[in-house]
């Protein structure tokens, strides 16, 4: 496991995290650890298996892309980037986010792991291995959203805009694959 992997997976837990403090903020104290269990498990899974998919989706079309493949993984991360920061200037409605019914946090996980997918078909024109980053991406978006509950319900709004720092990690990663295929920074 590298340190690329891991920031590609902080990065794409941050509208997870953001996601699950808002719940953690409009939601009553005695459900926490029932809630902050339920909105993990669902966020880290859809967070693991969609890169898988966009793997093997990627996989599928390598050898028609590969002369260019590097410029498809710069700018598949530098869109889900600029998205994320987009998205953490927008004001959403708590009233939605919060409903503890099944059926919008499953919507929520998959729309917060879309990203996750792109990255997944990043990772297969690279031809790197999706198993460990999955894991990992998973993982750290499990324990992100399990103490986003718990930190939403302590502070609030305070960290609302955690997506920014996300999206700027995202783009620096897609120049950095870039500049090395390029062989600027080799």
């Amino acid at each position: 496991m590298d340190l690329i992997t891991i920031l590609i997976a902080f990065s794409l837990a941050m509208d997870s995290f953001s996601v699950s403090i808002t719940r953690g903020f409009t939601n009553p104290q005695p459900k926490m650890v029932a809630e902050a269990l339920k909105v993990g498990v669902f966020f880290g899974l859809f967070q693991a298996i969609m890169p898988i998919i966009g793997w093997l989706a990627g996989v599928n079309f390598i050898d028609f892309i590969s002369d260019f493949d590097h410029w498809i993984a710069f700018g598949l991360l530098t869109f889900i980037g600029v998205r994320m920061i987009y998205e953490s200037t927008k004001t959403e409605s708590r009233k939605i986010v919060s409903s503890s019914s099944m059926s919008v946090l499953f919507m929520m996980s998959i729309a917060t792991s879309i990203d996750a997918l792109a990255v997944g078909l990043s990772y297969s024109f690279l031809e790197v291995s999706i198993v460990t980053p999955s894991i990992v991406i998973g993982v750290i978006t499990f324990s992100l959203s399990f103490l986003g509950v718990f930190i939403g319900n302590k502070f609030g709004s305070f960290f609302e805009k955690i997506g920014l720092l996300g999206g700027l990690i995202l783009i620096g990663i897609g120049i950095k694959i870039l500049t090395e295929h390029m062989g600027v920074f080799t």
